[in-house]
């Protein structure tokens, strides 16, 4: 609950702050995303872009997994793209079916923008081969050419979600692959790999502020 509440302020702090600028000696500069470097998720702003390159070491590590259409995907799909991932399995009735309708919500929204990648890692793998993530993908209407459903090798998957995407924040970093992974979270990356949103999947007022977010990084540059 406590995350829950710090996340909303922190999203009406940020959507108030975007709408403004700040004076600093004789020029203007807006306040953006924040960058997120520890899997704390303590938001980093930074005003100088300059300043990115020397203070945000942590970025998205590469990857190589199928997707539902049996095609072979890699980092390159994310190479200058903002991209949102998730961590589902096709055979949860909890939180999954709710995560990829408030998602789908998201991709339908920007539909046909090229600059935004949607990629949904199956934390069952073992179960949800391409065409199971196919028959999922039918069955909820998923039509954005550009969300990938992902499956490959478990200890992959599971690497990526804990040490590169932070899944489960510092409560899941230093576990391994056999501790099962169910996170709730989406996460938000820009253009050069790095984290700079989490979002709460379940919670349909979450996906506005991820719309909102991602607009914010298109306009960016």
């Amino acid at each position: 609950m406590y995350r829950i509440v710090f996340f909303l302020i922190s999203s009406i702090i940020l959507f108030s702050c975007s709408e403004f600028n700040i004076e600093e000696g004789s020029e203007k500069m807006a306040i953006g995303l924040p960058y997120y470097n520890e899997p704390i998720f303590t938001p980093v702003f930074i005003q100088d872009k300059s300043d990115v390159e020397k203070t945000i070491n942590h970025t998205i590590g590469n990857f190589e997994f199928l997707n539902q259409d049996s095609v072979l995907v890699d980092q390159n799909i994310i190479e200058n793209k903002i991209h949102i991932a998730n961590f589902i399995f096709t055979s949860c009735g909890s939180i999954c079916p709710k995560m990829t309708n408030h998602l789908k919500i998201v991709s339908d929204s920007l539909a046909g923008n090229n600059d935004v990648v949607f990629l949904s890692y199956s934390v069952t793998p073992w179960i949800d081969t391409p065409r199971v993530l196919k028959t999922y993908t039918n069955n909820h209407g998923i039509t954005n050419k550009n969300w990938q459903f992902l499956t490959g090798s478990k200890s992959e998957i599971y690497q990526l979600a804990r040490q590169s995407y932070y899944a489960e924040e510092d409560i899941g970093y230093s576990r391994d692959s056999t501790e099962f992974l169910h996170t709730e979270h989406l996460i938000l990356v820009d253009k050069t790999k790095r984290i700079r949103g989490i979002y709460n999947g379940t919670l349909a007022l979450d996906m506005q502020g991820l719309i909102h977010d991602i607009n914010t990084l298109l306009a960016e540059e």
